[in-house]
C-alpha cells in the first residue's frame, strides 16, 4: 500500500483517533464488554469543536453514532489480526519515521533561521553571478585551480567591472556569467542566498562555494518584495475539434471591446471565460506570487497592473487568451501568519544541515557522549585496506563483534555494529584518502545516525504529542486496511452483485433534459429585441453579429453548445421548448435563447455511471456490515453518563 492512498480515510479517521485516557473512569458505552470512556469521547469532541459547534444537540447523538461506528471498525479489524500483519507493521514504521522528522529537530535554531527566512522573502535582490564550475568530490588540486581561477575573476572584476567580465568569460561549459534577476529567499541554494543577501548593493562578494562550483555574486538592487497579486480574468482558449468555433483571438478582443464599453468584467467572466473554475467566482483567482505561475506572461501582466479595477489589453499565453483586472495587491503576511510555511520550508532546504549539527550537539549532551572519538578506532584503522576505495573490502573473519564500542542511554553499541556500518558505507567512499581521517569520518557518520536512531526509538515515550499522532496514524492505517479489504475491493470486484444493484436502482442514474441552443448575450435589452426577431427568422450568426457589431462596439456575444438547466449561460427558470424565448435578466446582462431541439431526460447506462454505481453500491454495503458488526459485537451505551457528556459539552 502506497503511504499516499492512505491520505484520505486516514484524515477522516483522524476525526474520531485519540490516544489514551484521561482520568475519568466513567465508561460511556462497551463494545463487546470493552469499555470506551466518556473522556476520550469528549476530548476527539473538542478537538474537531469547529465542525460541530453550531449544531443542536441532536448533533452529538449522531457524533455517538460515528464514534460507535468507528470502534465497531477498530474491534473488528484487530479481531481479524490485521494489527500483526507485515504491510500493516511496515507501513506504520515508515510512518513513524517520516514523522519523527518534525521532532527531531533544534527549536532555537529553527527559530533563527525561520527569522532570517521571512527577512528573506519579504525582500528581493538582484544580482548577477560567475561561477568556475568544479565538481563535489573534486581531486583537492582541481578545486585549489578553481578557488585560484574564481579569485582572479574577482581581481578583474574590481578593476575592469563586472558586466563586461562576466560576458566575456562566459563558455557555457567550465566558467558561467549569468544575469539572474530578481529573487528572493528560497529561490537560490542557501549559501548563494546568503552571499546574495549579505552583500551591499553595488559590491561583489568574496568567493564562495556551492555544490556546482566556486561563485562570485555582484548585486545591483535590493527592494521590499512585490507580495501576492489577487486578480481575476477571462480565458478564451481554441477548441481545435470543433470546426465551427469562432477563433479565439477574435473572441477575446469582441469581449474586450464590451469591457472597454463599461460592461461588468465579473458578469463577462461568468457568461464567457473558458476557465470554468474561475468563471462562477467572476474570473476571480486564488492570490499567487512573482515566480509561482507556470505563464510568466500572466505573471508579468497581473503584477504590472497598477490600481485595482485596472484592466489588461487582451494577450496570449501557451493556455490561451486572457484579459486580467486587478483585484487587490497584498504585501507579505506578517511573521506569524507566514511561520508554518517557512519552518517546512526550512527543513527541506539546505539549511536542515544547520539544525542537524545543533541536534546532534544537543543529543550528545543529553546522552553523555563525549566529543573524544572511542579507543577502539584505532583498531579499524589496522584491518582497513585499499579494497575499500573500490569497494570490495570485506569484514575480517576474525572480528570480535561482541566487544563493547559506543554506549547512547540504555543501549549498547559494539564492534560488530560499526563493523558491519563502515561495510555498509563503502559505497558511498569515492574520494581517497587516509584511513586515520576514513575511520574518523564514518564515526561521526555512525554517532549520528546511532544517536538519532536512539532518540528515535524512544520518542513515543519521551513526547505525548508524537505519541497522539502515532495512535491516530496507527488508528487509520487499520481501518484503512479493513475497509480495503471488506469493502472497496470486495464491492469493486464483486460484478453480479453490482450489476444486480445497478438494474434494481436504475431510476438513481438518469442523464437531466438538456436543450441544443444558441445563447445570445448583450447588456443593451433592446439589442436582444432586434437580435431574437433575426433568430426567429433563422438567420446565421455571422450575419447577425455583422448587423449587429461593428468594429468599435459589440454589442452581442453568442454561446452555443448542448446545455442542461446548470449551464453558466442559461438564465433560471427557461422553459425548455423548441424555438427563441423571452429575455431575460442573468448574471448582469440580458439573454435570449434559441432552443433548436429538447433532449429528454434519458436512461444512462451502466458503463456510463459505473464509477457512481460501484460507490452507491459500496455505501450501501458498508450499512449492512456495520449492522452485522453490531450484533457480533454488542453495543450498550450508559445512557445517564451520555446524558451527563451532552450537558457538558453544551454548556462549553
Amino acid at each position: 500500500m502506497k503511504l499516499n492512498n492512505l491520505l484520505t480515510l486516514f484524515f477522516a479517521f483522524l476525526f474520531f483517533s485519540i490516544n489514551g485516557q484521561t482520568n475519568d473512569k466513567k465508561a460511556l458505552f462497551t463494545v463487546d464488554n470493552e469499555p470506551v470512556y466518556a473522556s476520550e469521547f469528549i476530548k476527539v469532541y473538542k478537538k474537531n469543536l469547529d465542525l460541530v459547534q453550531d449544531e443542536s444537540q441532536k448533533d452529538v447523538d449522531e457524533y455517538l453514532k460515528l464514534f460507535t461506528n468507528y470502534k465497531l471498525k477498530l474491534k473488528e479489524a484487530k479481531t481479524l489480526g490485521l494489527h500483526e500483519d507485515a504491510n500493516y507493521l511496515r507501513e506504520l514504521n515508515n510512518y513513524k519515521k517520516q514523522l519523527a522528522k518534525n521532532y527531531l529537530t533544534d527549536s532555537q535554531v529553527t527559530e533563527a533561521l525561520v527569522e532570517e527566512a521571512y527577512d528573506r522573502v519579504s525582500h528581493d535582490v538582484n544580482a548577477n553571478h560567475i561561477l568556475v564550475k568544479v565538481d563535489e568530490n573534486a581531486e583537492p588540486k582541481d578545486t585549489l585551480a578553481a578557488y585560484n581561477k574564481i579569485l582572479k575573476l574577482r581581481e578583474r572584476a574590481l578593476s575592469e567591472g563586472f558586466e563586461k567580465l562576466r560576458e566575456e568569460v562566459h563558455n557555457g561549459q567550465t566558467v558561467f556569467g549569468e544575469k539572474l534577476g530578481y529573487f528572493s529567499g528560497f529561490r537560490m541554494v542557501y549559501k548563494f542566498e546568503n552571499a546574495a543577501f549579505n552583500t551591499p548593493v553595488g559590491e561583489i562578494s568574496q568567493p564562495f562555494r556551492t555544490r556546482f562550483g566556486y561563485h562570485i555574486v555582484n548585486v545591483l538592487d535590493k527592494r521590499k518584495s512585490k507580495g501576492e497579486v489577487t486578480v481575476a480574468h477571462i480565458m478564451v482558449v481554441e477548441k481545435p475539434n470543433d470546426s465551427l468555433a469562432e477563433k479565439p483571438e477574435n473572441r477575446i478582443q469582441d469581449i474586450y471591446k464590451k469591457v472597454e464599453q463599461g460592461e461588468d468584467f465579473g458578469a463577462l467572466a461568468k457568461q464567457f471565460s473558458d476557465d470554468k473554475n474561475s468563471a462562477v467566482k467572476e474570473g476571480v483567482l486564488a492570490p499567487f506570487s512573482s515566480g509561482q505561475l507556470r505563464a510568466k506572461e500572466f505573471e508579468d501582466v497581473a503584477f504590472a497592473l497598477v490600481n485595482e479595477g485596472d484592466v489588461s489589453e487582451p494577450f496570449k499565453t501557451d493556455y490561451g487568451w486572457h484579459i486580467v483586472k486587478l483585484i487587490k495587491k497584498n504585501p507579505v503576511p506578517d511573521f506569524e501568519t507566514l511561520k508554518p510555511e517557512l519552518v517546512n520550508k526550512v527543513k527541506r532546504d539546505s539549511r536542515s544541515q544547520l539544525i542537524d549539527e545543533a541536534l546532534i550537539d544537543k543529543l550528545k549532551e543529553k546522552y553523555q557522549i563525549s566529543n573524544t572519538p572511542p579507543v577502539g578506532l584505532e583498531y579499524f584503522v589496522s584491518i582497513l585496506n585499499d579494497d575499500y576505495f573500490s569497494r570490495t573490502w570485506k569484514l575480517p573473519e576474525n572480528l570480535e563483534a561482541e566487544i563493547p564500542f559506543l554506549k547512547i542511554g540504555d543501549k549498547q553499541l559494539t564492534f560488530g555494529d560499526f563493523a558491519n556500518y563502515l561495510e555498509s558505507q563503502q559505497r558511498n567512499t569515492t574520494t581517497k584518502m587516509s584511513f586515520n581521517k576514513l575511520v574518523s569520518n564514518k564515526y561521526e557518520g555512525f554517532l549520528k545516525q546511532s544517536l538519532i536512531n536512539y532518540q528515535e526509538e524512544n520518542l513515543e515515550n519521551e513526547n505525548q504529542d508524537y505519541a497522539d499522532i502515532v495512535t491516530e496514524y496507527r488508528d487509520g492505517l487499520l481501518l484503512f486496511e479493513l475497509m480495503e479489504n471488506t469493502i472497496w475491493n470486495v464491492a469493486s470486484t464483486d460484478t453480479v452483485a453490482i450489476d444486480n444493484y445497478y438494474e434494481a436502482n436504475k431510476s438513481k442514474y438518469v442523464s437531466p433534459e438538456r436543450i441544443d441552443a444558441v445563447v445570445a448575450s448583450s447588456s443593451k435589452q433592446k439589442t436582444l429585441k432586434k437580435v431574437g426577431k433575426l433568430l426567429q427568422k433563422d438567420m446565421a450568426l455571422d450575419e447577425i453579429k455583422s448587423l449587429v457589431n461593428s468594429n468599435d462596439s459589440v454589442e452581442v456575444i453568442f454561446t452555443s453548445d448542448i446545455m442542461d438547466a446548470n449551464h453558466q449561460a442559461l438564465p433560471e427558470g427557461l422553459d425548455f421548448k423548441k424555438g427563441v424565448s423571452k429575455i431575460y435578466k442573468h448574471n448582469g446582462a440580458y439573454v435570449i435563447v434559441k432552443i433548436k431541439e429538447v433532449l429528454p431526460e434519458a436512461q444512462k447506462t451502466f458503463e456510463e455511471t459505473k464509477g457512481l454505481v460501484i460507490a452507491d453500491y459500496q455505501n450501501e454495503k458498508e450499512e449492512n456490515w456495520l449492522k452485522d458488526l453490531a450484533k457480533k459485537y454488542p453495543v450498550k451505551v450508559n445512557q445517564e453518563v451520555f446524558d451527563a457528556v451532552k450537558n457538558q459539552l453544551k454548556n462549553k
